[in-house]
């Protein structure tokens, strides 16, 4: 890596928070890139990963294999990729300049910025309802009521949804370092909290309920005989990208790595396996509430609120911090560092941090929640059909094309060798679409089946697979134009 003389770099591409990591900001070693991942990897979407799963069909065993697998699979894009930052101690966005161009980095910057955007609003609502919950909890309802017009939530939810949105804008202001903080410091007490349910679950139900001893529905005799290839696969490209948002601008975080070997350790300790075990805790307590209450209950805020006493309100605060930590890791730092990239010298981190929180606000999360029916195959499916190409792009470029040696320098110059035409690499956008579009018909399909019906039955197919295909096809793409061009 070419040592980087700021003082040469173009103003329209540079500001203080995309400058490569120096050494005395290398802090985080492989023990807060696990708390990291365990702080995010304990909230209340991935806590309901399996439900969907075993709605499905699946049995708990194969629900929790499932969700693991697809977390050792998205772990080698998130290994790989993040090699990058540890490296050369540069942002997503940054890194993107290589195979995007400087100025053309900007579209998939903000392509992975915008859905964060979504799931910053809903993982704020989630968080604000939690809050809701214990307020009402511990008032008998004090702040309950009637819709508000337009908004369609009453008044109680719209200031617990604001409270919960303010405590991110505070965590905002104060950098990436306190999100660090927040996340050490969260993570042993989100596992405590994981023990204790388990420990509640398995006491109230003298033992785990029926959910854990009903078998698969595709096996003989099965509600679903001889279909479980058919959900499997489909459920395997959704559970992978749950994450594969964070495996695109992992290097937002590993540029404050120590080493390679402290991003590498930490994150394959802190994701795949409390992935599974988080999956098997909701598996096994869902399965207690069956006989607790006499009904399957996923919804972990839900839950809480029917435990009562003195535990709910602990439960309902934990959850918060759950909520927050997941949030501030997984959908803040990649928006506010994609706003950021559109006009680095105008927009500052803080800045783009306070974009994307007024976006949570704008884009009423509780009506997307409400709009948004298959979660599984339309939503995860969906956009890692999008974010699958821009990673097999990354990859292509940073490991095949440059064998991981960047010009850092140029990264941050007009002139430089990543200006390609105007600032655009023409051959990235080609592989970008090309990854795209053989998922398109599927996910028309999956999202519009009325309007799009008669898609064939091959595209319905590959969008079983959509973040590998794209992944693959935009691999590959890039790779045969780029071969042999200067660069």
């Amino acid at each position: 890596m070419k040592s980087c003389d700021a003082s040469g770099f173009d103003p329209a591409l540079v500001n203080e928070d995309f400058l490569p990591t120096a050494p005395a900001q290398r802090t985080w070693d492989w023990k807060s890139i696990a708390a990291l991942w365990v702080a995010m990897v304990v909230c209340v979407p991935a806590y309901m990963l399996a439900a969907g799963l075993i709605s499905e069909g699946m049995s708990w065993w194969q629900a929790v294999f499932t969700i693991f697998l697809a977390n050792v699979i998205v772990l080698v894009p998130m290994l790989l990729i993040g090699h990058a930052g540890a490296k050369h101690g540069i942002p997503f966005p940054v890194l993107l300049r290589s195979s995007f161009g400087v100025r053309g980095a900007k579209l998939p910057a903000l392509l992975r910025g915008l859905v964060a955007c979504g799931w910053f609003g809903i993982q704020t609502w989630i968080g604000g309802t939690a809050i809701y919950t214990l307020i009402n909890v511990v008032s008998g309802n004090a702040i309950a009521g009637s819709p508000l017009p337009v908004l369609g939530i009453d008044l109680g939810q719209l200031l617990s949804f604001l409270a919960f949105w303010l405590l991110h804008v505070v965590f905002i202001a104060y950098g990436t370092e306190s999100i660090r903080w927040l996340e050490i410091w969260a993570a042993p007490v989100l596992v405590l909290m994981c023990l204790v349910l388990l420990a509640w679950a398995y006491l109230r139900a003298d033992g785990f309920g029926p959910m854990l001893s009903a078998p698969s529905q595709f096996g003989p005799g099965g509600a679903r005989e001889g279909q479980f290839a058919a959900v499997f696969w489909p459920s395997l490209t959704a559970m992978v990208g749950f994450w594969a948002t964070l495996a695109l601008n992992i290097p937002d975080f590993t540029r404050f790595a120590r080493s390679q070997r402290d991003q590498v350790l930490g994150q394959a300790l802190g994701l795949p396996l409390p992935m599974a075990v988080l999956a098997f805790v909701a598996v096994a307590v869902t399965s207690a509430t069956v006989l607790i209450f006499g009904e399957a209950i996923w919804d972990p805020v839900e839950l809480t609120r029917r435990m009562g006493g003195l535990g709910v309100v602990a439960a309902l605060l934990v959850l918060s911090l759950a909520t927050l930590s997941t949030n501030l890791a997984a959908n803040v730092v990649a928006p506010a560092n994609g706003f950021a990239s559109l006009a680095p010298s105008r927009i500052s981190f803080k800045l783009g941090g306070y974009i994307t929180a007024g976006i949570g606000i704008a884009i009423f999360p509780w009506k997307l929640l409400e709009s948004t029916g298959a979660y599984i195959f339309t939503w995860l499916i969906g956009y890692s059909a999008l974010l699958g190409p821009i990673a097999g792009i990354l990859l292509a470029d940073y490991f095949m094309i440059r064998r991981t040696e960047l010009d850092v320098d140029a990264l941050f110059r007009d002139d430089g060798c990543y200006r390609y035409r105007n600032g655009w690499n023409p051959v990235a956008l080609v592989a970008l679409v090309a990854g795209v579009l053989p998922n398109l018909p599927g996910f028309l399909h999956a999202a519009f089946p009325v309007s799009f019906a008669n898609v064939p039955a091959i595209f319905v197919s590959i969008y079983s697979y959509a973040w590998f295909v794209g992944l693959g096809i935009a691999a590959l793409v890039y790779w045969v134009l780029m071969r042999g061009r200067s660069h």
